[in-house]
This record gives C-alpha cells, structure tokens and sequence, in this order.
C-alpha cells in the first residue's frame, strides 16, 4: 500500500463519519479531551491539579493519542471533544476530507522538536543528502512530521518515488532506525528525542523556518461542539492560558515535575524538549500573525504540499472556516 492510499484511505474514513460529530457529552457533567504523552506542555500541571475540571464544572476525561490523525478520527466518531496539541498538517487532512473541525488556539510552536533523522552510519548531511535516494524511511504519515518531510525532501531534491516510505509512529520510528530496519526517521516528542541517538538531522530548527517550514500545534474540535458549546470551549482555553502564561513568566522545576510526570517523561527529557517550545501569549495568538490570518494562509499553504505530493485528492478553496478564534477571544 502507498502513502498515498493509506494517507487518502484515513481521509475517506474521516469523511465518512464527520456527519457523526454530535458531542457525546453535552449537559452530561463531563467531556474527553485528547492529548499527547512524552510531550511536556504547561496545561499538563492543570490537569494534574484538577483545574480544568474545576473551571468548565465537570468532568474533563483524558485519552492519550499517538498521532493528531486518530485524533482526527476520534473528534469525528464524537468519542472526544477536544484535541490539544494537533499539528496543523492532521488537521489539514482532516478539513480537507470533509470533516468540520476548527482550529481554537495554537498550542505550542516547536520548529526544533519535530525533524528527521539520518543513521549515523550513512554518514549524509545537508550537502550530501542526494544520496537519501532509494533508501527506506519511517515517517508517521498526515503529520506535522509529514509535512516537514515532504519540505526537506523537496528542498534537497530527493524525489518521493524514489524512497520506500513506511508509515511508524515516532516511537516505532525511533526503535526501527534504532535497529537498522529504516535508514532515516521523522518524529517528534519522546521519539525524535530517542531517534537523535542513532543520527543526525540535516537541518536546525531556525533552517527550517528560514524556509518557510513552520511547525505548530492547535486546539481544534468538531465546529458542532463548539458551536453548542461556547462557553466550555473558552473556559477550557482560559486554563490552558494560565499556565502557559505561568511557564513563560516563571519556568521551574517545581512545576517541570509534574509537567514531566504527566507526559510519561523524566525530568531531563522534559526539560530538554520544553526549551525548544514556544507557548504564545493569548494576544500573539489573536493576531495577524497567528489566528489573525496567517494560520489560514498557511493551512493552505500545507493542503497544497500534500496536494501536489499526491498524499491528498484536493485543498480546500480556503481554510479561513477551519479557524475560530471567537471562544479563544472571548477569555481575554
């Protein structure tokens, strides 16, 4: 199977069920919120400390997910409401399936914390990476690890068709390069940190962005939740701005600990991967250069990529519907 048709195969299935994205929580006391481990944000001491159930009254339930694609699927079957920390290409792949899903806040930019990753012993860097051709590569497809991919392999000149590409979660990728079995990965989080002892990447976090390859995460939710329910959505951000706002005006260990122990992390890989986060403020978020109009400009941007790599049939016209910065707004 290609990855295209798997990539285009989770599209359909999105599709298929988008119509089903009822909330299945509403006025029932609770609601199931998505989230990553072995990745260390600030809203992991709220939900420790209970502050999330505290502020929306109810029941906030937790589930940890592996990739913002099963995310995507879970917000369409109705199982969950919201999803912290999707990367923006997931949920690209989402919208432009057909699924009504809308991104709320960005939850963290991370251009350092998601790369790929060459075996030490091919011995390829940035000048010699031609020679990535005809070799196999672990990469968890419809993420933002994707999308970096298709950029770096554009950039350096590596066609596609030219790699065995194998669809891993960043773990399995790191355990595969690990062992011989794939002879460069792409990741994040815990894995890219795992991969990193096997390899080199080719290019740093500030190259990346030189060109032009951003890499974010949101909030997102079923545009139907939200919509009925815009209250607990902006109540729900409000905490996960607090404690932003918290790291970025006061990062300790104190708070680093539970932080860690929530992300199933020790203390030193979760000061490792948290330094090379930003948690933009709620007012950055609201501006132009985020939720203000880049963030839309750049969705697009991505479809497009994955449109032209033929990882997906077509792009939206436009994903300034995709965005609504309205319950994030309405905390200020």
């Amino acid at each position: 199977m290609t990855f295209k048709t798997k990539l285009m195969g989770a599209a359909a299935s999105i599709a298929m069920i988008a119509g089903a994205q009822a909330a299945s929580a509403d006025g029932h006391g609770e609601i199931t919120v998505g989230y990553f481990l072995e990745w260390p944000m600030p809203m992991l001491a709220s939900k420790a400390s209970g502050a999330y159930d505290e502020a929306l009254g109810m029941t906030v339930n937790w589930v940890s997910f592996e990739t913002g694609t099963a995310m995507s699927a879970a917000m369409a079957s109705g199982d969950v409401q919201l999803s912290v920390s999707q990367g923006v290409p997931p949920f690209v792949v989402a919208a432009s399936g057909g699924q009504d899903i809308q991104v709320l806040d960005v939850a963290v930019s991370y251009s350092d914390n998601d790369n790929c990753v060459i075996a030490a012993g091919l011995e390829i860097d940035a000048d010699s990476a031609g020679e990535l051709a005809g070799k196999k590569v672990a990469v968890p497809l419809g993420t933002a690890a994707h999308y970096g991919f298709l950029r770096q392999m554009d950039h350096f000149g590596v066609a596609l068709d030219s790699l065995t590409i194998v669809d891993m979660a960043p773990p399995e990728g790191a355990a595969a390069l690990g062992q011989g079995a794939v002879d460069f990965a792409c990741g994040y989080g815990g894995g890219l940190t795992s991969m990193r002892e096997h390899g080199n990447t080719l290019l740093t976090g500030a190259e990346k962005e030189a060109l032009g390859i951003l890499v974010f995460d949101v909030t997102s939710g079923p545009a139907g939740y939200v919509a009925e329910n815009g209250d607990v959505v902006s109540k729900f951000l409000a905490v996960t701005a607090a404690a932003n706002a918290e790291w970025n005006s006061n990062p300790n260990d104190d708070m680093l600990t539970v932080i860690a122990e929530q992300a199933g992390m020790d203390l030193e890989a979760a000061r490792g991967a948290i330094s090379t986060m930003k948690f933009p403020s709620v007012d950055e978020q609201l501006s132009e250069v985020w939720l203000g109009g880049n963030a839309a400009t750049f969705m697009k941007g991505v479809a497009d990529v994955f449109v032209t790599a033929g990882s997906i049939d077509s792009s939206l016209d436009s994903y300034e519907g995709a965005v609504n910065a309205g319950p994030l707004a309405a905390t200020k």
